[in-house]
């Protein structure tokens, strides 16, 4: 395979395109008796590469066939190249999806978990940890359990969190509008006193509470079994997998959502 065939040529598209390159220009008939392509297939030929760009018609009687630059060329056949191979690359992450969804039994995920009852002091120190082991990004969904609780546990958890995150890290949260109904000027105020980047986001409702640290490490909230305003702990999990799953979901939420104090 030449080269060009590489980059998805064919080897009569390649001979025609080479061929161009040297007469700068040609009829369909000249280019088929340079070239050595035959006659019955110049036309498709030409038609092939004019229609990925390679080359460009001129006049009609006859028509004249002007190559691209090579650098051109060379950009065009990549970009189409590697446009086909994340497609098909895609298609692979599909099938395997389908292929592990299918595959028992599935072997569970490494997970920890923080026991700690809202606003609660072990909690507190958890999640100032936690929150110093972030060294570039913090993703944070605050949905439930935070909805029902006052303003006071909320603010002794997110003042523990954020005085764990270093000044480098950035903080994104996107939180439920319930949640923002429910929060004082002091959130905002704690907020803008912390030297770490924060931006926040609001979405109508959430399900549940999450983070995702530097992609690494995310954490759900496990809600109590009887006390909707409270939660039992913190679940922890590193599982590549499960936490690109929650990044994306995290990402997809921060798309809908609506910036808060712009």
């Amino acid at each position: 395979m030449t080269d060009l065939g590489e980059l998805g040529l064919s080897s009569y598209e390649a001979q025609v395109y080479r061929t161009l390159l040297i007469t700068g220009t040609g009829t369909a008939a000249a280019i088929s008796e340079a070239s050595d392509v035959p006659r019955g297939r110049i036309y498709d030929v030409l038609n092939g590469l004019e229609a990925r760009q390679l080359v460009r018609t001129r006049g009609t009687d006859p028509t004249e066939y002007v190559p691209v630059a090579p650098d051109e060329a060379v950009q065009r056949l990549l970009a189409e190249r590697a446009a086909q191979l994340r497609a098909e690359w895609l298609r692979y992450r599909e099938v395997a999806e389908t292929v592990r969804s299918n595959l028992l039994p599935t072997v569970p995920a490494d997970a920890d978990v923080w026991l700690g009852r809202l606003g609660g002091e072990e909690m507190q120190t958890a999640l100032g940890e936690h929150g110093r082991t972030a060294t570039s990004s913090v993703q944070a969904v605050v949905g439930p359990p935070y909805e029902s609780a006052p303003w006071e546990t909320l603010h002794r958890e997110v003042a523990a969190f954020l005085d764990g995150v270093g000044p480098d890290v950035v903080v994104s949260l996107v939180v439920s509008e319930t949640v923002l109904d429910t929060l004082p000027a002091a959130f905002f105020d704690t907020v803008d006193a912390q030297p770490t980047e924060v931006d926040i986001r609001a979405v109508p409702e959430l399900p549940v509470s999450f983070d995702v640290v530097d992609q690494t490490v995310t954490t759900i909230d496990l809600p109590h079994p009887q006390d909707g305003a409270d939660r039992i702990g913190v679940l922890a999990i590193q599982d590549s997998d499960i936490v690109e799953e929650f990044d994306c979901q995290f990402q997809a939420l921060w798309a809908d959502a609506v910036p808060v104090g712009e």
